[in-house]
């Protein structure tokens, strides 16, 4: 009787040490990791966060499987992580919008970015770049300027929707330039590109990945890019802090996020698989190649960026005045 309940207490005991939430955190990952994006296939956030998740896997040698949830402006996406168990089993990608924008936007928003959900790692950021139709009589950013100030309300610009980054770049730029357009949202940034090309709207802010090409096949003209400094790949684009706009900087960003509560040495691991992927060669060209910074740094940081995007972008919606469809 004596053996068998010793034999009892040391099973309780095994039990007890492969089950304690600091076994599984040693052990961790041990079993496939859900990615969610707040955005569609085929979107900048979700072919990123394959190429992320696909360097990480091999990383942490267990597969990460994305999650597409989309709709409402990201929210959909994002409350699901929010939601999710915190084991480190569902993360997620934290975009512009939905961390520092939507908060203010919505205003009924269910979840608190910088309360529910716990900041990993910044993935990468870029700036977007003011555009025009090529045959616009418009050839410097002072041409806008002065004709926006001749006719207020006139002028018009495009977006791939309200709060988005690029109607929340042509908003900052109107509050330090002091003048006044007609923001033209439509479904998609692609779409709003289109009309821009074929002349039915004056201007565009647009992401780099997008504009670039259409730069180079002498589709668009670029007048300003809303970065500090110049951006290699449009050497002879100045910026608007060249120009005299030093508050018009606007860098659309992204970073992997997880549920409040994930444990630190859970975060702690993710960070250091990610920062180990983002110096991969081939990930590093990807990011260039669109003319984004690459990421990388501590949970820490990532969580001081945040909360300095939110600060920033809520003044500029709540100046603007700006309502969600």
């Amino acid at each position: 009787m004596r053996i068998i309940s010793n034999i009892s207490a040391f099973l309780l005991c095994l039990f007890t040490v492969f089950s304690s939430p600091i076994f599984a955190q040693s052990n961790y990952p041990n079993k496939p990791i859900n990615l969610i994006v707040p955005y569609g296939a085929g979107g900048s956030a979700d072919s990123r966060s394959r190429q992320l998740g696909q360097k990480m896997s091999l990383i942490l040698k267990q597969p990460i499987v994305i999650d597409n949830k989309p709709g409402a402006g990201g929210n959909i996406g994002t409350e699901a992580i929010v939601r999710a168990a915190p084991d480190g089993y569902t993360i997620g990608m934290g975009n512009f919008a939905p961390m520092a924008v939507n908060k203010t936007l919505f205003g009924n928003l269910r979840y608190d970015p910088e309360i529910d959900l716990t900041p990993i790692i910044l993935v990468e950021k870029g700036p977007l770049v003011l555009v025009v139709n090529p045959n616009s009589p418009f050839k410097t950013v002072q041409d806008i300027v002065v004709a926006a100030k001749a006719k207020p309300g006139v002028l018009t610009f495009s977006s791939g929707g309200i709060g988005g980054s690029h109607q929340l770049s042509a908003e900052l730029f109107e509050l330090n330039a002091g003048i006044q357009m007609i923001h033209v949202p439509y479904k998609s940034g692609s779409a709003a590109l289109t009309d821009l090309m074929a002349g039915n709207v004056d201007l565009m802010f647009d992401q780099m990945y997008s504009a670039v090409p259409s730069i180079k096949a002498d589709k668009i003209r670029p007048l300003a890019i809303t970065s500090k400094k110049r951006s290699p790949l449009l050497p002879n684009v100045p910026s608007f802090v060249e120009l005299g706009y030093p508050k018009v900087e606007v860098l659309n960003w992204q970073g992997l996020i997880a549920p409040k509560g994930t444990p630190k040495a859970i975060i702690d691991k993710l960070n250091a698989a990610a920062n180990e992927a983002l110096k991969d060669p081939q990930l590093r060209e990807l990011m260039l190649a669109q003319g984004n910074e690459i990421g990388g740094g501590s949970p820490a940081e990532f969580a001081a960026l945040v909360k300095s995007e939110a600060s920033k972008w809520s003044a500029v919606v709540k100046s603007a005045n700006i309502k969600p469809e």
